[in-house]
């Protein structure tokens, strides 16, 4: 590609022609300097730089916060589940854009940022959350050196997240002893709103979006199994029907007798709740677009939208949500003082499998992780004790006592 330099009145001037469009050549033609030679200068930078993006820009007077909103509406809103974005946004909207918000993207340097971090982890948020507020940073850095090119370098590279006492602990990472969790249904009985998604977690390590979003045709008694196909999302004040986190949380999980006949015992307490209830009961239906919604026998109701029949219901059919459940984790931890998060449940089960001599890769299936090397990592700590267990075996067959 040509270009040249000339002088207009007391500055120069650099010139090139662009592509064509509509069967028409382009040109473009900015202020280089005061001489020929700063002139010169900017031609060869402009060049490469609309060689390299195929449109001239100075994308290095980009704002922080110009360029999350770009990188949100480009990337994540184009590659991500619902609940990805809407977490991302509240990162940004909450975290990034207030403290760096006005910085241009240029002039972020790692220690700026490893100042933010720093900054944030004192602030007594859990290490799962400061661990995304980092991911996004990184991820979106990452992306504005390639493919954006705004910048050449990701700063983020040299940042760590710090190990900070100030961090709340991790209740999801937190194993539920048997005494606990026997503390927990008590508190929670059979006919309480919270005693099936906890006992459907416990035994199967689902996810609580997953949990809740059980139906009766997801579950088959007779074979002993349960059916994760989706999970329940909150879009602004409705209820909805999403697809599950990855591919492979798409699974069948199959289960125990225990969880057998607590199902059998639940599905006859609601079907005796439906009577006593009667035109007072709540009946669920889904739309085309997954939308989630309820009518009771007051109402003289026609549609030709699917009736569905969850599993975790309270007494009159409502349904128990994700966010329903988040009184249930308070109750657990100011009442019964016990340390908890609803996930929690799920590292329990994964836990006690895997220290009892479960298969590793049956682990990762029942959990739903893409990757076997996704369950190693997450339960290190249960590896390692049956590490030291298989030494043990060996000792006791080669040395017996």
């Amino acid at each position: 590609m040509q270009g040249g330099v000339r002088k207009r009145g007391n500055n120069w001037y650099y010139y090139f022609d662009l592509g064509k469009v509509d069967g028409k050549r382009k040109k473009i033609e900015r202020k280089g300097g005061k001489t020929k030679k700063e002139a010169e200068a900017a031609l060869r930078k402009a060049l490469q730089e609309y060689e390299n993006a195929g449109l001239l820009f100075e994308p290095s007077e980009i704002s922080v916060a110009d360029y999350m909103d770009y990188w949100l509406k480009n990337y994540v809103e184009m590659n991500c589940k619902y609940n990805t974005i809407d977490g991302y946004k509240r990162i940004i909207e909450n975290h990034i854009k207030p403290s760096l918000g006005s910085y241009k993207l240029k002039s972020v340097t790692p220690a700026v940022l490893q100042q933010f971090v720093n900054e944030k982890s004192t602030m007594g948020f859990t290490k799962h959350y400061m661990v995304n507020i980092v991911s996004v940073l990184s991820g979106s850095f990452k992306a504005a050196v390639f493919p954006y090119k705004f910048i050449r370098e990701n700063p983020m590279q040299y940042v760590k997240l710090p190990k900070n006492e100030n961090m709340k602990a991790e209740t999801d990472r937190r194993v539920i002893t048997q005494d606990e969790f026997k503390r927990i249904i008590e508190r929670f009985p059979q006919g309480s709103s919270f005693y099936i998604p906890l006992q459907i977690a416990y035994h199967t390590g689902t996810r609580v979006g997953e949990c809740c979003a059980l139906t009766w045709d997801d579950i088959d008694l007779e074979n002993k199994v349960i059916n994760i196909n989706r999970i329940l999302l909150k879009k602004g004040k409705q209820w909805y029907f999403g697809t599950t986190k990855t591919a492979s949380s798409g699974r069948k999980i199959p289960i125990g007798d225990t969880l057998v006949d607590i199902l059998k015992k639940h599905k006859k307490w609601q079907a005796e709740n439906r009577l006593k209830c009667g035109q007072f009961y709540n009946f669920y239906y889904v739309d085309k677009n997954d939308r989630i919604y309820f009518v009771d026998g007051t109402k003289d109701y026609k549609t030709t939208d699917a009736q569905v029949h969850f599993i975790c219901t309270n007494e009159s059919g409502g349904l128990v949500t994700p966010e329903s459940i988040k009184y249930c984790s308070r109750v657990i931890n100011y009442e019964l003082m016990i340390q908890f998060n609803f996930h929690a449940l799920r590292h329990t089960h994964a836990t006690l499998l895997i220290e009892n001599g479960a298969n590793m890769k049956d682990v990762q299936k029942r959990l739903g992780h893409s990757r076997l090397v996704t369950t190693m990592e997450t339960y290190t700590h249960a590896t390692e004790k049956m590490s030291k267990n298989t030494v043990d075996i060996f000792e006791k067959i080669c040395h017996p006592q």
